[in-house]
């Protein structure tokens, strides 16, 4: 009897232990069927365009990956009452109101915001304030216009809508922000926030990172607001509470893929890549600048720090560390 009952349970620990390796199998074949559909079906819905043009007048290839981030102020997609909610005015033009690198390898990642009104030269155009080149022409003029002022080769391109960004943010289930002491009030954005950190829906949000008239660095301040933007819902996309469950992952995967618009060598696994860097910056800074003076037909532009501005480049280009100057 006692060998039987051995017999028994030792049978039983072995149905035990297949019935356990059967189901983590199971697990692993759905994760896998699961994460491969989502992948293909990411990637088919990827919206694209025609970002680089002729290879002959890119600079060449450094080390490391760069990818040039903008958002776009179009207003085009918008209803009048969405324009009125998002407090973005009715202007018809089409330019960049954000423009970053983001460059990781080796050294970094480092998130670089490019100053919308910098005075550069925009091929076939003569100098002029380098968000104007997109609306001069699109995507493929702009990353020429970047690539000629910095030096770099850029790697990526990656564009999204102030619509887009409202839906993103919200399709994470906001963001959480921290306003500096004195608050941040601006009538044009409609930002009306206190100091302390505090969540913010997509419509709030846009508000913090478009507000300039009332911060006293102007576009220079609006610009690390965004790039604090990126980082927190960086933070927020890639944490548990949405990457994890289908039913939150899945929903904000399909809002941002019709939110963003890449280059065509970009697919949706160098995007994922893409955000992981952007939740763990080493690094982060403003193209230096020299003064903000007025040119005739052009108003009042920023001019780059010319010695500044080589040596920050030519640190990403070479995937060294950034210049400590303005890495706030």
């Amino acid at each position: 009897m006692a060998a039987t009952r051995r017999r028994n349970g030792a049978a039983g620990k072995r149905h035990w232990l297949t019935r356990a390796l059967l189901t983590l199998l199971v697990v692993l074949v759905l994760l896998v069927g699961y994460g491969t559909a989502l992948y293909f079906w990411a990637d088919h819905r990827l919206r694209t365009t025609e970002a680089f043009g002729d290879e002959s007048d890119r600079p060449t290839g450094g080390e490391g990956t760069d990818w040039l981030l903008v958002g776009s102020d179009s207003r085009a997609d918008l209803t009048p009452e969405q324009r009125k909610r998002l407090h973005v005015g009715n202007d018809g033009g089409l330019n960049t109101d954000t423009i970053m690198i983001l460059h990781y390898g080796e050294s970094g990642p480092y998130l670089i915001s490019i100053p919308r009104d910098s005075y550069v030269p925009i091929p076939g155009h003569g100098h002029g304030k380098i968000n104007a080149a997109y609306a001069m022409g699109g995507a493929r003029l702009l990353t020429r216009t970047v690539e000629q002022a910095t030096g770099l080769r850029l790697d990526h391109y990656a564009e999204i809508s102030f619509l887009g960004l409202v839906d993103v943010v919200d399709a994470v289930g906001g963001v959480r922000i921290c306003v500096p002491d004195g608050g941040l009030r601006d009538a044009k954005s409609g930002a009306d926030f206190a100091a302390g950190c505090q969540d913010m829906d997509g419509v709030q949000a846009l508000q913090f990172a478009r507000a300039r008239y009332s911060d006293p660095q102007g576009d220079l301040g609006r610009v690390k607001r965004q790039r604090q933007l990126v980082d927190a819902i960086a933070d927020k996309a890639l944490g548990p509470s949405v990457a994890l469950p289908p039913w939150r992952l899945v929903p904000f995967a399909r809002t941002t893929l019709d939110a963003l618009t890449v280059d065509r060598g970009t697919g949706v696994g160098a995007l994922t890549a893409m955000g992981l860097r952007v939740r763990d910056l080493a690094g982060t800074a403003t193209v230096p600048v020299a003064g903000e003076p007025y040119v005739a037909g052009a108003g009042d532009v920023v001019v780059w720090d010319r010695d500044k501005a080589r040596r920050l480049f030519g640190a990403l280009k070479d995937d060294t560390g950034i210049p400590t100057f303005d890495s706030k």
